[in-house]
């Protein structure tokens, strides 16, 4: 039995080529031990790429479990949140094929958490304004968001599979 809690998320495949599509769901699968059927839909942003998303339920940490299996296809696109539990802060993850793996907490309504040990480590290292500005940017994922935004922007309106972890 876990201790952590149980809480929910969602997975967005933003792009992956249709070859990697069924790794992408056996990854899924694996980690929530249930198997995973994603409605795979052209991704407009990217010719030739396919999107899905799918809602899931399971214990707190999930998320990270989640992204360390996608990560395993440099080139997907993909974003995995997770929502608050007790006792535990929200989480995101971005990842895109240039920029790599970003991840921060995020409060009960999504926002992300920029902690006190972050924000004085900037204050010491930042050179003047613009300096302190681009660290905001970089402990925001601002670089994630420009680059996943117009992925994001193809996707409204998706369907959305749930699924729930068992065990």
């Amino acid at each position: 039995m876990s201790t952590r809690g149980s809480t929910s998320g969602v997975v967005y495949v933003h792009s992956s080529p249709s070859a990697v599509c069924p790794h992408v769901e056996w990854a899924i699968s694996g980690t929530l031990g249930v198997r995973v059927d994603l409605r795979w839909a052209a991704q407009p942003a990217a010719p030739g790429q396919l999107r899905a998303e799918c809602a899931w339920t399971g214990d707190a940490g999930t998320g990270a479990k989640l992204v360390a299996a996608l990560r395993a296809w440099p080139m997907l696109r993909f974003e995995v949140t997770e929502e608050p539990s007790s006792g535990q802060d929200g989480e995101r993850f971005c990842f895109a094929p240039v920029l790599g793996l970003w991840h921060a907490r995020t409060s009960a309504n999504g926002d992300i958490v920029v902690n006190e040990d972050q924000l004085r480590a900037l204050a010491v290292r930042a050179r003047g304004g613009e300096s302190f500005a681009h660290g905001v940017d970089e402990l925001l994922g601002a670089a994630w968001d420009d680059a996943l935004e117009p992925f994001r922007r193809a996707g409204d309106g998706a369907p959305v599979t749930w699924l729930h972890r068992v065990g």
